[in-house]
């Protein structure tokens, strides 16, 4: 008998087993450019200047340049497209969001000791938006090469039969859920009927071509709330400490179709398929951060900046689908699904993410303006999954390490001031974490500004263009065809400064 339930009793599993990739550790590596208008305007070259609520992110010292009290909140608009190329065929698929970007307050406290060498100390309490996870991206093309067959199989060799006819989709470690629902949805045969089987072939025949649809559509968010307190020393030292709490909620559902044009008889061969996953991740991390910002002379000032490693404790959430048409059923019959009701509930687990540091100087020239200039080193080889001792995530973590190495990230910006009206500029680059350089490609961004101060009150809007090239592929293992996808970010933002 080929399987024994199309639908399975709805339920739910908590399970030690894994389904992460590298590509689910590099969501948390990498971060966006968040912040005040301002910040954003100028491409977040903030780590020598200080002074805005968003440079306390790049170096915590920044809250002591602070003169006055001041309170801040941001809103952005943010739409992004990404263009497919999948074996030749171009799609695309786009997503716009408006959302909270910022919002915080700083406040100052200045020495009345006219004597005392510790002029002034601040404290600030500040959101920043770290990264915004609404996405869309479609890909569709012919393969003349591969079936998604392939996944099941590579899945589905060296598992026992027995489990896959008798056993439960809840009761299987990931892998062999991955075989358990191809086979229970005539993707794959065994090669003998033996229950100690642990070779399998496809069901869907080669030689042909292969139309195959893979959509992905993302939304959540990444953020940080940041505990701040700097310090001034004399007229040209600052100093500052962060202590940073991540909190992170995303979602991502996936679907892909295989449409297979290939010469069918009347045994049963798949003819189409779709296999959908739903992720649900979710959790929290803490960071910190120290910096130093020295005004050498009144024109020329210097930063310098760490970031500890995010410590994140995540959990994750996994639901998944099969539906197959096959050539010797008739088309008025329903198609075969195998839907096993069963949400995974895995293990809560560690990240660790890389930490950097960051170099910065600035030019000021007088009240006319500035330029400033940062560089950041981050080694994303260092980023590994816990515990450690586990042998899944001890072959991922080797995985990482010799997939990922160092990245170089430089930010210029300038303002230029013309009585109440400041006019801002930036441009953002930032090296691939890969080292192949391809599966993401560096990053290239522009950015501008302007603002208007009222007095106590200022208004400050900005617009962020955003282009980067990475290869999307759809699997881990057994089906690894992947799409060249090109994204367009376009983001504006708007902040409202209040100062006391």
């Amino acid at each position: 008998m080929k399987k024994n339930l199309l639908y399975l009793v709805a339920g739910l599993t908590f399970s030690t087993i894994h389904s992460q990739e590298i590509k689910d550790a590099m969501r948390y590596t990498q971060s966006e450019l968040h912040g005040t208008a301002r910040f954003t305007a100028m491409s977040g070259a903030f780590g020598a200047l200080g002074g805005d609520l968003s440079s306390i992110n790049v170096n915590p010292a920044g809250s002591a340049v602070f003169n006055n009290n001041q309170f801040a909140t941001t809103m952005g608009n943010y739409d992004t497209k990404n263009e497919s190329n999948y074996f030749g065929t171009t799609t695309s698929a786009s997503e716009s969001t408006f959302d909270l970007n910022q919002a915080g307050g700083v406040f100052v406290f200045k020495t009345r000791n006219p004597n005392n060498d510790w002029r002034k100390f601040s404290m600030s309490i500040n959101y920043e938006g770290t990264n915004n996870y609404d996405n869309s991206m479609f890909s569709a093309g012919v393969s003349p090469v591969n079936s998604v067959a392939n996944y099941f199989l590579s899945h589905a060799n060296g598992v026992p039969l027995d489990l896959l006819q008798n056993g439960s989709y809840a009761s299987l470690d990931n892998g062999a859920q991955q075989a358990f629902l191809g086979y229970q949805g005539y993707i794959i045969n065994p090669i003998t009927e033996s229950p100690n089987n642990t070779l399998y072939t496809s069901n869907v025949r080669s030689g042909g071509n292969y139309y195959q649809e893979n959509g992905t559509y993302s939304n959540g968010y990444n953020g940080k709330l940041i505990f701040n307190s700097g310090l001034q020393y004399k007229d040209f030292l600052y100093f500052g400490f962060n202590l940073n709490s991540h909190f992170t909620d995303y979602v991502q559902n996936t679907n892909f179709y295989e449409f297979n044009n290939n010469p069918l008889d009347l045994n049963y061969e798949v003819k189409s398929l779709n296999f959908s996953n739903s992720l649900h991740t979710y959790g929290a991390g803490f960071s910190f951060q120290v910096g130093a910002i020295a005004k050498l002379t009144d024109q020329i000032r210097m930063g310098f900046a760490y970031e500890s490693p995010t410590w994140y404790n995540l959990q994750e959430e996994l639901s998944q689908r099969v539906t197959t048409i096959r050539s010797n059923v008739a088309e008025t019959l329903p198609p075969d699904v195998v839907d096993p009701f069963v949400i995974n509930y895995y293990a809560p687990y560690d990240l660790r993410t890389p930490g950097s540091i960051t170099g910065s100087f600035a030019y000021v020239f007088g009240k006319a303006g500035l330029i400033s200039v940062d560089y950041k080193y981050k080694d994303y080889s260092c980023t590994e999954f816990s515990p450690e001792n586990d042998p899944y995530y001890r072959g991922l973590n080797s995985a990482m390490s010799n997939a990922l190495g160092s990245s170089n990230e430089v930010r210029v910006g300038a303002e230029y001031k013309i009585n109440n009206f400041r006019l801002r500029g930036g441009y953002r680059f930032e090296g691939s974490p890969y080292n192949d350089s391809a599966t993401i490609g560096d990053l290239n961004s522009f950015s501008g500004g302007l603002g208007y101060s009222f007095g106590s009150i200022k208004l400050d809007f900005s617009y962020v263009n955003v282009h980067s090239t990475s290869y999307n592929q759809f699997f881990a293992q057994g089906f690894t065809e992947r799409a060249r996808i090109d994204t367009h970010k376009n983001n504006f933002t708007m902040t409202f400064i209040f100062e006391m």
